[in-house]
């Protein structure tokens, strides 16, 4: 990620006047199992898809299913930006999605299981109108169809 001072000017103005989402209401809610006998999925903001999957672009406000049996070959990244450096998630998706690392605990008996899909959204939002009425909610029903008790989080 580049400095913000080695940014053009009006990049650097964008990024300080970005509006900020504050959550002051989102409860504490314990896990219901230890984690050895929970399934996890990774959402992302990444803005990752599978290859042949549509594009996220600019404000899309949408998101990408990406099955757990998908090869990291055919993950791609579609989000771009001045503010970050891709370089690092193109050698090494684990950066962003580490499912192999997720796999490895699995394994290892530290988590009970993978959940059969994982949710890719396009990061960088100035508006997530859409994200919190309508796709977010969305992702949530179907993570919890899907059996799913832990999400990882990553960000981009």
């Amino acid at each position: 990620m580049p400095r913000l001072d080695r940014l053009p000017q009006i990049n650097r103005s964008t990024i300080l006047n970005l509006p900020v989402q504050v959550n002051d209401t989102a409860p504490f809610t314990p896990l219901p199992r230890p984690l050895a006998a929970c399934r996890v999925a990774i959402v992302t903001t990444a803005g990752l898809h599978r290859r042949g999957d549509r594009p996220f672009g600019p404000g899309d406000q949408t998101y990408r299913a990406i099955p757990a049996d998908t090869p990291a070959a055919e993950i791609v990244q579609s989000h771009t930006s001045l503010g970050f450096d891709r370089v690092p998630i193109m050698r090494d998706l684990n950066v962003s999605f580490p499912m192999d690392r997720l796999r490895e605990l699995v394994t290892r008996g530290e988590l009970g299981g993978l959940a059969p899909s994982h949710y890719s959204f396009m990061g960088a939002q100035r508006d997530v109108a859409r994200i919190e009425a309508e796709t977010g909610p969305e992702a949530g029903r179907r993570l919890r169809a899907e059996g799913v008790d832990v999400a990882l989080v990553t960000p981009t």
